[in-house]
């Protein structure tokens, strides 16, 4: 089934009248799921092809102005993106559907890796496995930044911005939160006294975009459930609390807080609300926490961990899981060590994605609600052109690592960069991104055959060499 849904998508002729189907939606967030290689760069560039240019379900003014929310929340920005796309087109289920299937392939590869680690230790096979895929998906995202770039970068302002938030985060690693703060009060300053500056909106309440399903519907009244009630907000605060917060709490009541299953639950449920910026913004955190103080895992341990989340689909984040694993595999108990390591992932992978639905079933209808005013668009497209540059931030990082198999992180002061060892260059990652690009832009390949191609290509060569 999900075989013959990774053929291309030409991009059709709009149908004025179309909607779409529930059923129609789970395939493609689960083919969303399965491709979502490559970090937050590579997933949010996999979207934007997906639902923007290809499927035409969400205009870019949509596609930008929720990205700008999930930006700002903690946790995975990718994961939220896709809930929150999800909320529009079918509600409350079209969100769990998006959100869930979106983890939900790289948990179910993580926990099977992750047994076989308990088991047998490091499993390098897995490298080579997903080798050629970073390579490809280094095309996905080079194509992505410079779509989107072209959208939310409408004049030279916006351009600089974008240029300014880069050499924030690359070069002096100003944390994430502070260049979107600072973004967004540069906006409303600029609204307030040079409003030139600010790019009209690209959506506006009520505004049909043409061929874009989402944004015809609401124009139309179709999508009644993005209004806001008071009533609604508490009820759905409550209840998310709870849903967050019922593992940890029964785990506590039944086996006390010294308990792994307590511990990880509660560590991970604070974690899971500094996570601003992405999951590299925590993962020293995380890694330091769960090797020095709880010591769940060795530090090389902590590494393997984090190439399995990089090589597998799904947040990076999902690196809780393989820790959250091996805490509870070492934890004697009643329980057989494989039994309690697969609770003790299952409750780390509760509470650390829990929490997003949250931030997006209560937040989202009043951000929908938002669209229009003129201080919000101020401060949202400078937010937007931050955000731009945060995202190449992410894609020079993914491509440096790719590309080259030594990195060095040089510091010079205050200024930190990455220099490649030219040496290093990996010719074979050049080759397959480079035919990736290919596929994709001249010979309008399908994401799901050109990865398959890319990690045929990749595991091929990584045997070869054996």
């Amino acid at each position: 089934m999900l075989k013959c849904r990774m053929a291309p998508h030409p991009v059709s002729t709009p149908d004025e009248s179309r909607e779409i189907s529930f059923k129609e939606a789970f395939w493609v967030w689960a083919r969303i799921g399965v491709l979502s290689f490559g970090g937050p760069a590579g997933q949010i560039a996999l979207m934007h092809r997906e639902l923007v240019e290809e499927r035409r379900w969400i205009s870019d003014g949509r596609f930008l102005h929720a990205l700008n929310y999930c930006m700002l929340l903690p946790g995975p920005e990718a994961q939220q993106l896709a809930t929150y796309i999800g909320w529009l087109l079918h509600r409350t289920w079209g969100g769990l559907v998006a959100g869930g299937l979106f983890v939900l392939p790289g948990f179910l590869m993580i926990l099977a890796l992750s047994i076989i680690y308990g088991a047998y230790g490091n499993v390098l096979w897995v490298s080579a496995t997903f080798f050629g895929l970073k390579a490809a998906v280094l095309a996905v995202v080079v194509e992505a930044v410079v779509r989107i770039s072209k959208r939310a970068l409408r004049n030279a302002a916006m351009v600089s911005l974008a240029a300014a938030a880069f050499v924030a985060i690359y070069f002096f690693e100003v944390p994430f939160p502070a260049i979107v703060l600072g973004a967004g009060l540069l906006g409303l300053a600029a609204e307030r006294l040079a409003p030139r500056l600010i790019p009209e909106s690209l959506v506006r309440r009520g505004e049909t975009s043409a061929g874009y399903v989402v944004d015809r519907m609401i124009a139309e009244g179709k999508l009644a459930h993005i209004g806001t009630r008071a009533t609604r907000t508490i009820a759905v605060t409550l209840a998310w609390l709870g849903i967050w917060a019922a593992p940890t709490v029964l785990c506590l009541v039944l086996l006390g807080p010294d308990h792994v299953f307590t511990q990880v639950g509660l560590f991970f449920s604070k974690a899971s609300v500094v996570t601003f910026g992405g999951a590299y913004s925590v993962l020293a955190y995380i890694a330091q926490q769960a090797v020095e103080v709880y010591a769940w895992v060795t530090p090389g341990e902590m590494l393997d961990g984090l190439a399995l989340a990089e090589t597998t689909p799904g947040p990076l984040i999902m690196v809780v899981q393989f820790v959250g694993y091996l805490a509870a595999f070492r934890f004697e108990s009643a329980l057989s060590p494989t039994t309690s390591a697969v609770i003790g992932s299952v409750i780390t992978t509760w509470v650390t994605f829990a929490p997003c639905f949250l931030w997006i079933f209560a937040g989202a209808p009043y951000i929908e609600r938002l669209i229009g005013n003129r201080w919000l668009n101020a401060a949202l497209s400078c937010i937007t052109a931050a955000v731009v540059g945060v995202i190449l931030n992410l894609s020079v990082w993914f491509a440096v690592h790719v590309l080259f198999e030594r990195v060095d992180e040089v510091r010079f002061g205050p200024v930190r960069t990455l220099i490649p060892e030219l040496g290093s260059v990996s010719v074979v990652s050049v080759l397959i991104a480079a035919g990736s690009a290919l596929a994709l832009l001249r010979f309008h390949q399908g994401i799901g055959r050109t990865l398959l191609a890319a990690a045929a290509a990749g595991l091929a060569w990584r045997l070869a060499l054996v």
